[in-house]
């Protein structure tokens, strides 16, 4: 049986995905409910970390809103990415303390969890000791932004299956963009499935937090 239980909850803009996150910390470090992760899609954003600085978007409010992207500022780590429809965001709301896991072993979790479910699609992808996230021979694949709060995670990743990879251009992505960005269609050379990816994701994460210890993070 899964140690984290998966929820769906579809395409739903940034700002009420992150009300719920907060309160479903509250309600796990409370004891009131198990370990959840959501799996989702935003509507388009640009989300700005907490070392991210307003250049790091290359447009004003005006250009973006007229390409309907929003803007959010939020309390996870690093710097500036996007999220929009055809990438898989995941939000694993887990006790980290009672794991005993720090937060850079969570984060290098999450890490493997991507990298084993991109492989089971066909996608070769590797964790970076420089950077954070998923990357492949050509580009980050997936982003990796997390908080805690009580000793509960908050944020997660951002997994590129078919987003308008464009709207990455307009950005400069985690501050590291010259590395390039790509998408699991991309590589492969047509759609990818999101039914079929979410149960993989979800049994990928189980699996690695069930794993005792972690890896030297970078």
């Amino acid at each position: 049986m899964p140690i984290v239980r998966a929820a769906w909850l579809g395409r739903i803009a940034y700002a009420p995905a992150f009300e719920l996150q907060r309160a479903l910390a509250d309600r796990l470090a409370a004891g009131e409910i198990d370990d959840t992760l959501l799996l989702l899609e935003h509507d388009a954003v640009y989300t700005l970390g907490r070392r991210a600085t307003d250049g790091e978007v290359l447009l004003d409010a005006d250009a973006l809103a007229a390409r309907g992207i929003a803007v959010e500022r939020t309390d996870r780590g690093g710097r500036v990415t996007y999220h929009g429809p055809g990438q898989l965001v995941g939000y694993p709301i887990v006790r980290l303390r009672a794991r005993g896991l720090s937060v850079p072993c969570y984060v290098h979790a999450l890490e493997l969890a991507i990298v084993d479910a991109l492989g089971e699609i066909g996608v070769s992808a590797h964790v970076d000791d420089e950077h954070v996230g998923v990357w492949s021979a050509a580009g980050k694949i997936a982003a990796i932004g997390v908080a805690q709060r009580h000793g509960v995670s908050l944020h997660g990743f951002a997994v590129n299956l078919q987003p308008d990879l464009s709207h990455f251009t307009l950005i400069n992505p985690c501050g590291i963009g010259d590395l390039g960005v790509t998408s699991a269609a991309a590589i492969l050379g047509h759609p990818v499935d999101v039914n079929d990816f979410k149960p993989r994701i979800a049994r990928a994460l189980d699996e690695q937090l069930t794993l005792v210890g972690c890896a030297t993070p970078r």
